[in-house]
């Protein structure tokens, strides 16, 4: 069986470094454009095959992957622990959603995609039929910020589909991905069927602009329109899942306690780096001092680094200078720090910051931060926390709290974001059945659920005509009187006389 992680032909290695301490812990190949190219040619082959073996047949090879993952479950906890940065109690917690995903997509790929008969309309002597079917290859360019999760949720999606896949992942995490290759060799029958190919930039975008029939990347919204542009050379359609600047609103009668608890988690899980952080919250003006107070107890209580800490070092020195940025504009501009700040930022730890006072005219209310920071406004009415929520160009996930559960979905509703957590955090990202994805500057497309299962193929359309009548519309042979009797039947299917049903008219012509 053929190796699915192969050495670059030009012999470089990209490094991999422990964030925490900035120890190298293991290197990959960087991979040119002509392994890409070669890679993909390859997964072709694989994906010819793949694609004709039963949906049972597929699941149960996703079963033995999905096992053979967990089996190896210590080893992907410690690579996340040591290339990410992240506590391993987040570390696990990474493994176990990744395995939710592979395991819903290989239980529900047969349904999801399972052929539907649509109504045939006025040409009711028709059966109309969708079928859904395998685009071919799938290129993923994944994270680095949640590295096994997120990049799943297309892999396992495209992979129940019926697809072969060619994975990039980031360059701060490729030992996690090679591992994951790894395992996938040992497992599936097919060679080639999940390739792993490693390097930076210039991988991804030789990806993203090779002979694959889907790219799907997450990232930043800049990096994003990049891999549009370079897909767009071949017309290869792409799913983007982009980031975010996720709201919060707190009304006025909130379980302030929930509230704040959850809030603190959104906010700071994974230090702040998510794209469905809680990044801007609005509370009502007569519980907002109270709240504030409650986010600070609930901040000041948890611990930065270590083993055990409930946050870790911050994956990437350039979101450090990112989110160092951002504070120092705040504060500048009439923020008030309650907790942590610019100046407690050391090395790649960053304390939990708590900021008041803060506006739209500040880079943290408006940019994304993707880091352990709670930026919390004061709002006179829920019109005006709508109204602010929707001040952005993202919108992917957001979140509401509210005593009375009809008014949170109300506000819900509202809010454009793709996602929204009611009473709640980051409750979507954790059941596999509901579609994962934005609007705007968030991206388009949809991972997880049947939708994104179907994401990962071609729809295709089907029209067999069951029985012949007299009144044959796909033929130059017509009465001598047709035009009539079409001006007749547009008056009455679409007309304001008499309406017939389609069935109706379709049982008078079969009598003539």
């Amino acid at each position: 069986m053929a190796t699915t992680i192969s050495t670059a032909t030009n012999g470089e290695r990209l490094s991999s470094y422990d964030p925490s301490t900035g120890q190298v812990i293991g290197t990959v190949p960087i991979h040119t454009a002509a392994d890409v190219d070669a890679a993909v040619a390859r997964a072709r082959v694989a994906a010819q095959s793949w694609s004709t073996r039963s949906f049972q047949a597929r699941a149960e090879e996703l079963t033995a992957f999905r096992k053979a993952l967990a089996a190896h479950a210590d080893e992907f906890a410690d690579l996340l622990h040591r290339e990410n940065g992240k506590p391993m109690l987040e570390a696990y917690t990474e493994v176990m959603m990744a395995l939710g995903h592979v395991q819903h997509a290989a239980a529900r790929a047969e349904e999801a995609m399972a052929p539907k008969k649509v109504s045939a309309g006025i040409l009711a002597n028709f059966r109309a039929t969708v079928t859904y079917l395998p685009l071919g290859v799938i290129g993923v360019i994944g994270p680095w910020n949640y590295p096994l999760f997120t990049p799943m949720g297309s892999i396992a999606y495209a992979l129940a589909a019926g697809n072969a896949v060619v994975f990039k992942p980031s360059e701060l995490t490729p030992l996690l991905a090679v591992k994951v290759a790894e395992i996938a060799a040992k497992t599936f029958a097919l060679a080639d069927l999940l390739q792993v190919v490693t390097g930076a930039g210039a991988t991804g975008a030789a990806l993203a602009k090779a002979a694959v029939d889907k790219v799907a990347f997450t990232g930043s919204a800049a990096t994003g329109k990049r891999v549009m542009i370079a897909a767009a050379e071949r017309l290869t359609p792409v799913l983007l899942e982009l980031g975010g600047k996720d709201p919060m609103i707190v009304a006025e009668d909130a379980d302030l306690d929930k509230a704040a608890e959850a809030c603190v988690y959104g906010a700071l899980t994974n230090a702040g780096q998510a794209c469905i952080s809680v990044e801007r919250v609005y509370v009502a003006d007569a519980v907002h001092d109270k709240f504030v107070d409650k986010v600070i107890e609930n901040v000041r209580a948890l611990k930065t680094g270590g083993d055990d800490g409930h946050l870790g070092a911050m994956t990437s020195p350039a979101q450090v200078a990112i989110v160092k940025n951002h504070l120092e504009d705040a504060v500048a501009k009439g923020a008030k720090v309650h907790t942590g700040g610019a100046e407690a930022i050391s090395g790649s730890y960053i304390q939990p910051t708590v900021l008041t006072n803060v506006t739209h005219q500040m880079k943290v209310m408006s940019d994304e931060t993707f880091g352990p920071v709670i930026p919390i406004q004061r709002v006179a009415s829920l019109d005006e926390a709508v109204k602010l929520a929707n001040d952005t160009t993202f919108g992917l996930g957001s979140s509401v709290f509210a005593g009375k559960s009809e008014v949170a979905r109300e506000i819900g509703a509202r809010i454009r974001a793709g996602m929204t957590s009611v009473n709640s955090v980051m409750g979507f990202a954790g059941i596999p059945s509901l579609p994962f994805g934005g609007v705007g500057d968030s991206g388009f497309g949809r991972i997880h659920g049947d939708e994104g299962i179907r994401e990962f193929t071609r729809i295709k359309s089907t029209a067999e005509q069951v029985v012949s009548i007299p009144m044959n519309m796909m033929s130059f042979r017509q009465p001598k009187d047709m035009t009539k009797r079409l001006k007749g039947m547009i008056k009455q299917l679409y007309g304001d006389g008499v309406v017939a049903k389609a069935g109706d008219l379709f049982r008078k012509l079969r009598s003539r």
